[in-house]
């Protein structure tokens, strides 16, 4: 069925419009193709206003704002539900209760896309998105720009509209985070090409502690795979599942190594990390049947993504990194681990010939109630300075961190970004590195989420 017949006059209950962008964009296409919609949001809508005023045009859109009311789920021919609406909810549940049926924006194009599109689905807690903007450069470079589109949890990227671009046999590249998959699980599809680079804790604020409810919404991934599609697992994935497996795997799974990657490439990408994403996009390249040289041609010419141990400058002998989007513990350690390794080779220890304690670390961040006892025991052998951003999740680490005085670590505490940065630069000597890894979540009083708080980042290194 053509995708505008699809929308054309149902009555449609948008759960969550929000103000990055995704929610409206939803709403927009719906309301082009005629949709009867209703969009609900806890927000007012002066929260709202910038998201409203997009929207003002549409006769067709109605918005409850400030609230959400059970009778808006009840007599509707489907509920689009935001990224991040608890599958609990009692709004879903009533829903369910009504036989309405629950629909996700990249799942439902998912379904809807034309025949002989390959969709390549990529998630895991880390690496997800260097995986999948890998993958794109390479399909572009194999198929050319106009058959290859990027959707899913991507940064200002709508995934319904696609519908109004993409073609027969085009293929589709999406980034999928848990809450996605929800989506995909209701559906009972998965990718065509399906890559799972790691497993680790992530989210436990959402998943009440319960990374068995984490793993199962990252494995409709492939849960729901036909004969001849490819599912690509990182090393370490299921060793670190096994407790949790329940949705067991398929026997054909394909396991991507960092070893794997030929060592004469050129790779611009620090860390052992990287070289895991990139076996993971060469094994679903491979898969597409794409020759080794266009791979190596692609792998060799990427340069990273936007907030992900990004170099932005170099002053006075010191680099810069922003990697606002580690928001986890695990996402610091490989961080550390990566950087560390590029100091100049006079600040080598004679101990520890590959281990440079030449960082100056920006840390902190609000809250997700994750373990950071890896982090703290990894933190004393790379860096030479700390400088903690006060929050509510630093606070809970900032004892541990102070005593590390003792172990002539120099640590310091500061109010705002601004001053952390400044701080951090005024201590940071030639031939060091400062990384900015918060190790946890950027929602707080200080930025609306980690794009955010990279771009204040960039513009106050900016001005150093």
């Amino acid at each position: 069925m053509d995708y505008k017949q699809f929308f054309q006059g149902k009555k449609i209950t948008q759960l969550g419009l929000g103000l990055l962008g995704r929610g409206v964009g939803d709403a927009e296409f719906l309301a082009e193709c005629g949709a009867d919609l209703l969009v609900t949001d806890k927000k007012t809508k002066e929260e709202l206003k910038p998201s409203l005023e997009r929207l003002a045009k549409f006769p067709n859109i109605k918005f409850v704002l400030g609230e959400h009311r059970l009778e808006d789920f009840k007599n509707r021919n489907f509920i689009l539900k935001g990224a991040g609406v608890p599958l609990d909810s009692p709004y879903i549940e009533e829903a369910r209760k009504n036989a309405v049926p629950i629909e996700m924006s990249a799942s439902l194009f998912a379904k809807l896309a034309p025949k002989g599109v390959k969709i390549v689905g990529i998630t895991g807690t880390r690496g997800k998105t260097t995986t999948t903007m890998l993958i794109y450069e390479i399909l572009k470079e194999a198929f050319g720009q106009d058959k290859v589109f990027l959707g899913g949890n991507i940064k200002d990227m709508v995934t319904l509209p696609l519908l109004k671009s993409v073609k027969e046999n085009d293929y589709v590249v999406m980034e999928l985070d848990s809450w996605q998959l929800q989506g995909f699980d209701e559906a009972k599809i998965s990718p065509n090409v399906a890559v799972f680079t790691t497993f680790l804790e992530d989210h436990m604020n959402y998943y009440s502690g319960s990374m068995e409810k984490y793993f199962a919404d990252k494995a409709n991934i492939f849960k729901y795979q036909k004969a001849g599609d490819t599912f690509i697992a990182g090393e370490g994935v299921f060793e670190a599942a096994k407790p949790f497996l329940e949705v067991k795997p398929p026997k054909t799974a394909l396991i991507a190594r960092a070893e794997s990657v030929p060592k004469d490439w050129k790779i611009k990408l620090p860390g052992e990390h990287n070289r895991l994403n990139i076996a993971c996009a060469i094994l679903a390249a491979r898969a597409l049947k794409i020759p080794d040289e266009t791979i190596k041609k692609a792998v060799e010419n990427f340069g990273g993504v936007e907030g992900r141990l990004q170099l932005i400058r170099e002053i006075n002998g010191v680099k810069i990194y922003n990697d606002t989007t580690a928001t986890t513990p695990a996402a610091t350690v490989a961080g550390l681990r990566a950087v560390g390794c590029l100091a100049p080779k006079e600040l080598l220890g004679a101990k520890h010939p590959t281990r440079r304690k030449n960082i100056v670390l920006i840390i902190g961040g609000d809250e997700k109630n994750l373990d950071m006892n890896g982090l703290l025991l990894e933190i004393p052998k790379w860096c030479k300075t700390v400088v903690m951003f006060k929050e509510r999740g630093t606070e809970r680490i900032r004892r541990e961190l102070l005593e590390m005085r003792d172990q002539n670590i120099e640590v310091f505490e500061e109010e705002g970004l601004e001053a952390t940065v400044k701080k951090a630069f005024s201590v940071a000597k030639p031939g060091e590195i400062i990384l900015y890894s918060p190790a946890f979540s950027s929602f707080g009083k200080y930025f609306k989420n980690e794009y955010d708080r990279g771009e204040q980042f960039n513009k106050i290194v900016s001005r150093l």
